[in-house]
């Protein structure tokens, strides 16, 4: 070998033909594939509730990926990874969803359709409140990544918590203030005992 490239070989099935150089896959930092592992369960079942199919969801998630290797640098040096990669993830999703055309899985795939009547219960909110999808949609980021987690998904707030970054006590806070928006943005009054404690990082 020289150069980096695997040397020519000649194969008797071939002919006699050399083969051509193949140049070695190129290495990814250990803290990326790190990075990768932790969070690409997470990534492909955000996307999937969202774009309705395992094979479109991955193959979005594979974009955002690259992304974020492409600025892995520059987003380890500002601090802020996890929520960064969520908004390229959150923005790579909302992308696909205006090129198609079509609103979010969630509002018309029959399983997660279901798991909505108990989303209501969980929210406080009347069966015959209209404009839930919409609503959930319209979040600041991280209300909406709880919100879909918690309620879409099912996942505890420890797992969300890692996910996000973030301590436990600033996801429930997330948690309540996306409540308190989606109540507000359907007209409904403020549940009743609502904590109003701010978050911690």
């Amino acid at each position: 070998m020289s150069n980096g490239d695997v040397d020519l070989d000649v194969s008797p099935e071939d002919g006699g033909r050399p083969h051509q150089p193949v140049p070695e896959p190129p290495e990814l930092p250990l803290d990326f594939e790190g990075f990768y592992l932790g969070h690409q369960e997470f990534f492909h079942d955000f996307a999937e509730i969202h774009l309705g199919s395992r094979r479109i969801g991955e193959q979005v998630v594979h974009q955002v990926f690259l992304q974020i290797l492409g600025a892995w640098d520059e987003l380890l040096a500002e601090g802020n990874l996890e929520q960064r990669a969520l908004g390229v993830l959150h923005r790579c999703v909302t992308d696909r969803l205006q090129e198609d055309g079509r609103p979010p899985a969630f509002v018309i795939n029959a399983p997660i359709a279901r798991n909505l009547q108990a989303v209501r219960n969980q929210l406080e909110l009347t069966p015959g409140t209209t404009g839930l999808y919409e609503a959930i949609c319209n979040l600041p980021t991280r209300q909406f990544t709880v919100i879909a987690l918690r309620y879409l998904l099912g996942y505890p707030t420890k797992r969300i918590a890692r996910y996000m970054g973030l301590d436990v006590r600033t996801v429930d806070y997330h948690g309540r203030k996306g409540k308190e928006r989606l109540r507000s943005q359907l007209g409904l009054p403020p549940a009743a005992g609502k904590n109003k404690k701010g978050p911690r990082q």
